[in-house]
C-alpha cells in the first residue's frame, strides 16, 4: 500500500502515512517537518556574477578574430581601426550582460509570484503562512484565485477547477474530484485527485493534503532536469560561428594570395606587401556583425515584450 502513488490511496490513509489529519499539523510537527524536508522552494543554479557574465561574452569565435584584429591593426600603426574594432566588441558584450541580467530579472519575478500565501490548518485552527513553510503533512484550503503551492492529494473539492497548462499542456482548466482513482500509471492531465504546485485554482474551493514541496513537486521534477540539462547554443549562434569561420579562413586566403601575387610582381617590399595584406585581412572582418545581430535581437525582444509574448 505504501508503494501506491497518492492518487490511488484514500484519504485515511494518507493522513495516516503521513502523520497528520483534518486539524493539521502542531507547530511542533511542522518545525521537525521543515528541519527534515527543508523549505517548500525551487533550488536554481547560481549565477553568475557581472564580471563572470562580461568575461564570457569574449568566448565567441567571431569576437576572438575581431579582438586578433584590433591587436593587429594597433601592432601596423591603425590605431583608429584597433579602437573602432575594440569599440564595437566591448558594446557587445555589454548589450550581452545586459540581456542576461534582464532574463534573469524575469525568472526572479517567476519565482517570486510561484510563492503566494497558503492558508493552512495548524493546530486546529485556519492560519495563513507564506507557501515556503509548507511541509508534508499540511492541510491546506485553496478557492477561485489561489495558485497551488505545493502538490496535494485533494481531499474535498467543490465544483473546483484548476488550470494546469504548464504542467500538462491542457488548454481548459480541469475539473478537480477528491474519490480515489483505481488506474495505474494515470498521466499528470488524468489525475483529478492531485493539484499540482503553481497550477491556479480557477473556480470553486477545496482542500488537500500536501504529499510534496520544493524539488520533490512535480515542477520541481522539471526545474531539476533544466538545471542538469547541459547548455547548447541556438541554431543562430551555431550559424553566426560558422560564418566567422568561413569568413576568417576566406579572409586570410585572400590575403596570403594578394602577398604572393604582390611578391612574384618584384614591385613591392616584402615588409610593404605584409602591411597591405594585414591591413586588407582587417579591413574585411565585418567587425560590426556582433553588435548588429545583438541589436537587432535586443529590439525584437523588446516587440516580444510589448505584444505580451
Amino acid at each position: 500500500m505504501a508503494d501506491q502513488p497518492w492518487y490511488q490511496r484514500e484519504t485515511d490513509d494518507i493522513f495516516k502515512a503521513l502523520d497528520t489529519g483534518e486539524q493539521g499539523l502542531t507547530d511542533d510537527q511542522v518545525a521537525q517537518r521543515r528541519a527534515k524536508y527543508g523549505e517548500n522552494r525551487l533550488s536554481a543554479k547560481k549565477q553568475s556574477s557581472l564580471l563572470a557574465k562580461f568575461g564570457a561574452q569574449f568566448k565567441d569565435f567571431m569576437i576572438i578574430v575581431l579582438i586578433v584584429a584590433a591587436l593587429i591593426a594597433g601592432a601596423t600603426g591603425e590605431l583608429v581601426d584597433a579602437i573602432i574594432i575594440l569599440a564595437v566588441v566591448l558594446l557587445n558584450a555589454v548589450f550581452g550582460v545586459f540581456q542576461e541580467s534582464k532574463a534573469e530579472e524575469a525568472i526572479n519575478s517567476l519565482k517570486e509570484m510561484a510563492a503566494p500565501m497558503a492558508h493552512v490548518a495548524r493546530n486546529g485552527g485556519t492560519v495563513t503562512v507564506k507557501s515556503d513553510e509548507l511541509v508534508p503533512g499540511d492541510i491546506v484550503y485553496l478557492e477561485a484565485g489561489d495558485i497551488v503551492p505545493a502538490d496535494m492529494r485533494l481531499c474535498t473539492a467543490n465544483t473546483m477547477k484548476v488550470e494546469e497548462s504548464a504542467l500538462t499542456g491542457e488548454s481548459v482548466p480541469v475539473q478537480k474530484q477528491a474519490a480515489v482513482l483505481t488506474a495505474s500509471d494515470l498521466p499528470l492531465g488524468d489525475r483529478s485527485n492531485m493539484a499540482y504546485m503553481n497550477a491556479n485554482v480557477t473556480t470553486g474551493r477545496g482542500t488537500g493534503v500536501v504529499v510534496a514541496i520544493g524539488m520533490q513537486t512535480e515542477v520541481g521534477r522539471i526545474a531539476g532536469m533544466l538545471d542538469a540539462a547541459e547548455e547548447t547554443k541556438t541554431p543562430l549562434q551555431e550559424n553566426l560561428t560558422q560564418l566567422g569561420k568561413w569568413l576568417t579562413i576566406l579572409i586570410l586566403a585572400i590575403a596570403v594570395l594578394v602577398f604572393v601575387i604582390g611578391m612574384l610582381r618584384g614591385q613591392e617590399t616584402m615588409i610593404d606587401m605584409l602591411l597591405t595584406a594585414i591591413s586588407l585581412a582587417v579591413a574585411a572582418i565585418p567587425e560590426g556583425l556582433p553588435a548588429i545581430v545583438t541589436v537587432t535581437l535586443a529590439l525584437g525582444t523588446q516587440r516580444m515584450a510589448k505584444r505580451h509574448a
